[in-house]
């Protein structure tokens, strides 16, 4: 090899990278700006507080709305909080020094929940109940400090269904995570701009971005949470079938009440005549064709996913 190829770089890879992740980034921001779109989020002259824990989700949703800050064509402001719980071991200064570098506006709110939560809950329980409800009272109260609007939590699609595989399975319910809702009080909009962002997605930015993850050593570590296990099925079902976790989520935005069996939803007992009826009637019964479970899959779903088990990808 001669010195002048030696001494030639290659670059195509780094370039590759940098494509991934602009890809990526826009797939990211085009999915939260349509989830505030759909359910009107945000108004102008919103003062947002949002919550950051310091793990991959909440990080990605602050990075989020300040790219919407600056592209929207409507005036809005942010200010990041963060709940310290005061666990064992935890850094107090990678969020302060990251949002500092950052120039975000952000306060720090200091509550030892963590005690409280490790002394009424028995040891080898599960701990997200208790922490939940001290930490949205907490989250509640400042925000009203503050004079925020809106709430921006970090939960996305993933979350979304799990929560309502969860109710189902546990709850004897059928309900999820609203992308947005007014708290029990009647003081606060909570909203959730990930709704329709992936959790890996959200992981693979996180990771490009090299965000500091501040890990919980709460709730996030412990093995017995059912949630675990609905999010390990989830994954499963996520590598060995393409596109059913994206038709489970599009079957929470398109849902028929008159095919369901709750009678408050829905008027059954007033349905006397045929005429009294507006819906699928018995279509709904009708055997669905499923010749391709990837067809709820978009172009930037389909990013690396390969044919399996005889399933032909197709264009949509």
């Amino acid at each position: 090899m001669s010195l002048e190829q030696s001494d030639v770089v290659d670059t195509r890879p780094k370039q590759r990278q940098s494509y991934r992740v602009n890809k990526l980034e826009k797939r990211i921001r085009r999915a939260t700006g349509q989830a505030i779109e759909d359910f009107g989020m945000i108004q102008d002259g919103d003062h947002i507080m949002v919550c950051l824990s310091g793990g991959k989700d909440s990080y990605t949703l602050l990075s989020t709305l300040r790219y919407m800050q600056r592209v929207a064509p409507i005036k809005f402001t942010l200010v990041a909080v963060n709940l310290d719980q005061k666990q064992p071991g935890f850094p107090e200064h990678v969020l302060p020094e990251y949002l500092q570098a950052e120039g975000v506006d952000y306060r720090i709110v200091e509550e030892d929940t963590y005690s409280i939560v490790k002394d009424k809950i028995p040891e080898g329980k599960t701990t997200c109940a208790l922490c939940s409800r001290l930490r949205r009272g907490i989250l509640y109260k400042t925000a009203k400090a503050l004079g925020a609007t809106k709430i921006a939590l970090g939960h996305h699609r993933d979350d979304m269904i799990e929560t309502m595989l969860l109710n189902m399975f546990y709850g004897g319910t059928l309900k999820s995570m609203p992308p947005k809702l007014v708290s029990d009080n009647g003081e606060h909009v909570v909203i959730r701009p990930l709704a329709y962002v992936r959790e890996k997605d959200i992981a693979a930015y996180a990771k490009a971005m090299n965000y500091p993850i501040i890990p919980c050593n709460l709730c996030g570590s412990q093995e017995n949470l059912q949630r675990k296990v609905i999010k390990e099925m989830l994954h499963t079902w996520d590598r060995q079938y393409p596109g059913r976790i994206e038709s489970m989520f599009r079957a929470m935005t398109n849902i028929v009440p008159s095919h369901l069996a709750d009678a408050q939803l829905f008027d059954f007992r007033g349905l006397q005549r045929p005429e009294d009826f507006q819906g699928e009637g018995d279509l709904a019964f009708d055997e669905t064709p499923i010749d391709d479970p990837t067809r709820f899959l978009t172009e930037d779903d389909r990013d690396g996913i390969e044919p399996q088990q005889g399933i032909q990808i197709t264009q949509l």
